[in-house]
């Protein structure tokens, strides 16, 4: 192969895929139609991942998702942990529908809106015949006059006149052509936002006793760069954990007192939470989101006070019970279980037999076995869900642009053109919405116009179009 036909090669290589990008790949992406289909799957995708739990264990899915009977015939746990739709935000498939979908607004930015905001706001667009007035659905023609009178009037309307030799072109309102293009920055940056969020975020839960200081260990749920945002410097102390109660016993609000300790163990912030109220601290929030007993503190006769964990019961789903077994004898011969299901202080007291043997509330004692229990109090534990999403800014910033945008969008963009031509003078004009207030602005510009000049001559009847 010669030099010649080696560059030919080479131009060929190159110029393939310029043309397969440009003729193939941009059209498809900027079709409206993908844009549309795009947008219903992420819909889609993101309403089921609303209605599937996100970021729960196996035997959570296996017990809420069995395979007989199957939900709608075929969500299983299988399909859901299988296909990922117990963390859809994370998926591979996800963030490519939503780099798909910020491909083709980039593409339908590029070939119709920044195109279609040049030509509405180039200055040459000057009409030089007669003929070319006709096409409005407001026009008019007169029988003298000059397009100079036209100027100060346009402008008093804060139009941006435009002059060549005979002809006028005045616009206003461009801003109402740059919405849309703010409209689709703003979805791409709230994109952005989200892809970054769910790459660097993650979801973590911990049932913390009162009292107890922890940090950030128990991650469900987190992307592949998340490692960063998981505290290493700071940890979080549960000073009080408590629950209000309505009068007729139910749960009013639960409450966590927690304060951030920096490395030194010195306190940083402190905050007492409840639902809907989380603590934020460097871009982690904590909510609160469940609790649990975690411990009763006992004494048998004279004994110092010592405590003892509770666990959860299973009742098959008829309530809550959490309950702990205690010795009464120091070879472990003889015991009670004891039985609480709420933090109001009431413990239930069984023998081994399963037999009730007393009711006490915290602060009273009881005889049991021969022996003297008195029940101090009830621990609590409080459940955080934690989440750290550094792309909410980012989300946040695309939504104010996109609310921008849409303001923009509502401005009317007007375009009016006049022609001086063998003593005669035309004007017409046009707006892509508010039609009704420009036709009245037309109109008494035409009249205002008139009256400077001669009477008014419609050659093609004053047409207004509604429609």
């Amino acid at each position: 192969m010669n030099a010649k036909n080696f560059s030919s090669y080479l131009t060929s290589v190159f110029t393939v895929p310029q043309v397969f990008f440009k003729r193939e790949l941009i059209p498809f992406l900027a079709d409206l139609r993908l844009a549309i289909v795009l947008l219903l799957l992420i819909a889609l995708f993101s309403i089921t991942g609303t209605v599937i739990e996100q970021g729960q264990s196996a035997a959570f899915y296996q017990a809420n998702y069995p395979e007989q009977p199957a939900l709608f015939g075929f969500l299983t746990w299988k399909v859901i942990l299988q296909t990922g739709l117990d963390h859809v935000y994370r998926t591979w498939w996800f963030l490519a529908l939503l780099i798909l979908f910020g491909s083709s607004l980039t593409a339908c930015t590029f070939k119709r809106q920044l195109p279609a905001l040049r030509w509405f706001s180039r200055t040459w667009n000057f009409y030089t015949q007669p003929r070319q007035f006709q096409k409005f659905a407001l026009s008019a023609e007169f029988n003298q006059g000059s397009v100079d009178d036209l100027v100060p009037l346009l402008e008093q309307r804060r139009y941006k006149v435009f002059r060549q030799d005979n002809s006028l072109y005045a616009h206003k309102g461009i801003v109402g052509r740059v919405g849309p293009i703010v409209v689709h920055v703003g979805i791409l940056v709230i994109l952005l936002g989200g892809i970054w969020g769910a790459m660097t975020g993650f979801i973590a839960q911990e049932m913390i006793p009162s009292g107890a200081t922890f940090q950030i260990r128990n991650i469900t749920d987190a992307g592949p760069f998340a490692e960063r945002q998981v505290p290493k410097d700071w940890s979080v102390k549960v000073n009080r954990f408590w629950i209000d109660y309505t009068p007729d016993g139910t749960i009013d609000q639960f409450y966590s007192d927690m304060s951030v300790l920096d490395q030194a163990g010195k306190e940083v912030k402190r905050k007492t939470i409840h639902v809907n109220e989380p603590l934020r601290y460097r871009g982690v929030t904590l909510y609160q989101a469940d609790w649990a007993i975690a411990g009763v503190r006992v004494r048998l006769n004279n004994s110092p006070i010592f405590q003892l964990p509770m666990a959860q019961l299973d009742t098959g789903g008829k309530g809550r019970l959490w309950g702990t077994w205690i010795p009464t004898k120091p070879d472990l011969s003889e015991g009670v279980s004891l039985i609480a299901k709420d933090l109001q202080g009431t413990v239930i007291i069984y023998d081994a037999s399963g037999k009730l043997v007393a009711t006490v509330r915290s602060g009273m004692a009881t005889e049991v076995n021969g022996v003297t229990l008195k029940v101090l109090d009830l621990i609590g534990s409080t459940g955080l869900q934690i989440k750290a999403d550094p792309g909410i800014p980012i989300v946040y910033a695309g939504f104010a642009l996109l609310m921008l945008g849409v303001i923009m969008s509502y401005v009317s963009h007007s375009q009016i053109w006049a022609l001086q031509t063998n003593g005669q003078c035309f004007v017409g004009g046009k707006t892509n919405r508010a039609q009704v207030a420009f036709e009245r602005e037309m109109l008494d510009l035409l009249d205002q116009f008139g009256q400077s000049n001669s009477d008014l001559q419609v050659s093609y009847p004053l047409i207004t179009n509604h429609s």
